[in-house]
């Protein structure tokens, strides 16, 4: 038997709303040393999204590096395989993977082409072995693959998109070429009773996504991907970028682990968690969700999407009962208020309401409704930086031309925003 833990989405160096992440993910890191030591893991598998930015901080760096070096010391034999997310820089991720390699962690950042642009498809195959040093899987560790890694004749053909049923996409029909190569050469590498292991880091149909965290890749959810990608040979396949924990369809071994701490307050409801895989050979690979406990809480009040009106958030406030934590360990605030129309001592009311608790007060969100106005048409107010790239370009092109813009240049924008994030 072989047992993985598979992970993803950690974003080291995230701030929410300026405050910083780095105590959750520091107890997040710890926890997982302990955890793959108590359940005798023998791999651990990080699908992409490893930093939150392309350019992390020296801290997340250190973070990543610090739990490295401490996995590889308490469990000299675990095999270790990161790969680069839509929010890595390849480069920057694969520029260590020398003194890496040593240390026994495999690191993907991206795809490696030779001087005639083949792809260097050894480093991206990589023998699992239990805690007896025995192989007993091979992962083919694909990292994020953007417009420029498709073959040529997928990535310069940007013609009007077509569904993913009619199966004419080309940046899907690039995916599906890359991934079908990857398998040869996984089969090639394998052993009979060796089992075949995928990571990736897409966006599948019908995947469940958080908006305010997750960028759109491969030109928007619209390029989501089929399941049909994976061939039925496959024991399971290791996904990232969605940070709900989920499976895709009906199938038990394609997953997205989900991220290990909640990036937006869209997320605070999320169960977060790492997958525990056991595998043997020829035989359907269990899974186990292990829960990861959540070192620092977010609030949002009301929960879920709804807004109230002042008053009731404000007694809501009031009848909270929270502990008397550290300031770093305080719960996250958010409040979704409703007004008729703007209220100048807003902020002040709140503020002299959560004088006296526990909290961090990270962001009020309000809602105009007017007096003429159902729910469903009142104003929401958006900061800058809750918005994506390609949402600011809908709305200057919009704001210029009246009208909705094409598919065409959403997926052209898309891909000069992932070659402009490949090249930091």
């Amino acid at each position: 038997m072989l047992r993985l833990f598979h992970t993803a989405d950690w974003h080291l160096g995230h701030h929410l709303h300026g405050v910083s992440r780095q105590l959750e993910h520091q107890q997040f890191l710890d926890w997982l040393l302990l955890e793959l030591q108590s359940k005798q893991a023998d791999a651990l598998l990080v699908a992409g999204d490893i930093f939150d930015s392309a350019n992390p901080s020296s801290a997340a760096q250190s973070q990543l590096y610090d739990f490295l070096v401490k996995a590889k010391a308490q469990q000299p034999n675990l095999d270790i395989v990161l790969i680069g997310g839509n929010h890595d820089s390849a480069s920057r991720l694969d520029a260590p993977s020398p003194i890496l390699n040593a240390l026994g962690v495999t690191v993907v950042g991206g795809l490696s082409r030779d001087d005639q642009g083949g792809i260097d498809w050894e480093r991206l195959l990589v023998p699992l072995t239990n805690a007896t040093g025995q192989i007993k899987a091979w992962c083919g560790a694909m990292p994020f693959l953007r417009n420029a890694d498709l073959p040529t004749t997928v990535s310069s053909t940007m013609e009007p998109m077509q569904s993913a049923e009619q199966g004419s996409d080309p940046l899907i029909s690039g995916m599906k070429t890359l991934y079908a190569e990857l398998f040869e050469k996984l089969q090639q590498k394998a052993g009979n009773d060796d089992s075949l292991i995928l990571t990736g880091h897409c966006y599948m149909v019908n995947g469940a996504v958080s908006e305010l965290s997750e960028r759109k890749i491969l030109g928007g959810n619209q390029h989501a991907l089929p399941v049909e990608l994976f061939p039925a040979d496959i024991a399971y396949v290791a996904l990232g970028h969605l940070h709900l924990a989920q499976k895709v369809g009906t199938h038990q071994h394609i997953r997205y682990s989900g991220s290990p701490i909640p990036l937006s307050f869209d997320e605070t409801d999320y169960a977060h968690q790492v997958v525990q895989v056991d595998v043997r050979s020829g035989r359907p690979v269990e899974t186990v969700a292990v829960k990861i406990p959540r070192s620092v809480q977010l609030l949002r009040i009301p929960n879920g999407k709804d807004f109230a009106v002042l008053p009731a958030v404000i007694e809501h406030l009031e009848n909270l009962t929270l502990d008397d934590l550290p300031i770093e360990q305080r719960p996250l605030l958010e409040l979704r208020i409703r007004l008729e129309k703007p209220e100048p001592g807003l902020r002040q009311k709140i503020e002299e309401t959560i004088a006296k608790l526990p909290v961090c007060l990270l962001k009020i969100s309000t809602a105009y409704s007017g007096s003429e106005k159902s729910l469903a048409d009142m104003k929401i107010e958006e900061r800058l930086e809750e918005l994506q790239p390609l949402d600011v370009f809908q709305r200057c092109y919009q704001n210029k031309y009246d009208r909705e813009t094409p598919e065409i240049m959403n997926a052209l924008f898309n891909e000069l925003v992932e070659n402009l994030q490949g090249r930091e």
